[in-house]
C-alpha cells in the first residue's frame, strides 16, 4: 500500500506512521507527504526519511482549485492507494475527493461528533473537552467527506480526563493514542488487501 500523507504542521502522527512503516508494522509506503505550509515540520520530515514531498497550496497553485488539481496528480502520479490527513487544515478539494473516494482517512483528536467541526483542532479541542467538564475523551479515525470531521468513523480510542488535566496533558495522552489507533487501523488495512 501507497500512503499519501496530508499535513500542515509539525507532523508527530506522520513520524508514527513513518516509523511504524519503516519497521514493518505496518506493510506499507509513506510515499508522499504534502503540505500547504512551506516551513512545516511534516516537510521537513519527509527530507530525513527521504520521501517524495510537496508544498500545495492557493499560493503555489493559483487558487484552491488549481491546488485540488495539482494534489490530485500528484497523488494519482505516485499511484497513492490511501491519503491520510494528519492536521492538515485545509478542505479538501472536489476532484481529490471524488477520485479517491473512501480512500481518505483523517484523524481527530476527539470521540467524533463531540468537539468536531471547523474551528475543533489542535489544543483548541483539548481545551474544550476540559471547559466542558467532560470525563473522558480520546480520538478518532474516520472516513473524509464534503465537510469538516463528519464522514464515517471507522474507529475511535478513549481517553480519561484526569480532574487535574490541563489542555497540554491531555493533548499529550490523547495523542499517544491517536497514533497506537492509527497505526492499529492502518495495519489491518494493509492486512484485509493483502492477498492470503
Amino acid at each position: 500500500m501507497r500512503i499519501a500523507v496530508l499535513a500542515s504542521h509539525e507532523g508527530s502522527t506522520l513520524q508514527a506512521v513513518i516509523d511504524a512503516c519503516k519497521t514493518k508494522t505496518i506493510d506499507a509506503t509513506v510515499a508522499l507527504i504534502i503540505s500547504n505550509n512551506s516551513s512545516s515540520g511534516a516537510l521537513r520530515r519527509a527530507v530525513l526519511a527521504n520521501v517524495m514531498s510537496q508544498h500545495i497550496s492557493s499560493k503555489t497553485h493559483g487558487d484552491d482549485d488549481g491546488a485540488d488539481r495539482a494534489m490530485l496528480k500528484t497523488c494519482q502520479d505516485q499511484q497513492i492507494d490511501l491519503i491520510l490527513l494528519l492536521g492538515y487544515m485545509k478542505k479538501l478539494g472536489s476532484q481529490t475527493l471524488t477520485a479517491f473516494r473512501g480512500k481518505i482517512l483523517n484523524t481527530h483528536p476527539a470521540l467524533l461528533p463531540k468537539f468536531g467541526g471547523q474551528g475543533y483542532f489542535g489544543r483548541k479541542v483539548h481545551e474544550a473537552v476540559i471547559a466542558a467538564g467532560e470525563v473522558e475523551s480520546g480520538a478518532s479515525v474516520h472516513f473524509v467527506d464534503t465537510d469538516y470531521d463528519t464522514g464515517p468513523i471507522l474507529a475511535q480510542v478513549k481517553v480519561a480526563v484526569n480532574p487535574k488535566d490541563d489542555a497540554r496533558a491531555l493533548e499529550e495522552r490523547v495523542k499517544a493514542a491517536e497514533q497506537e489507533l492509527l497505526v492499529a487501523i492502518l495495519k489491518e488495512l494493509v492486512e484485509q488487501q493483502t492477498p492470503k
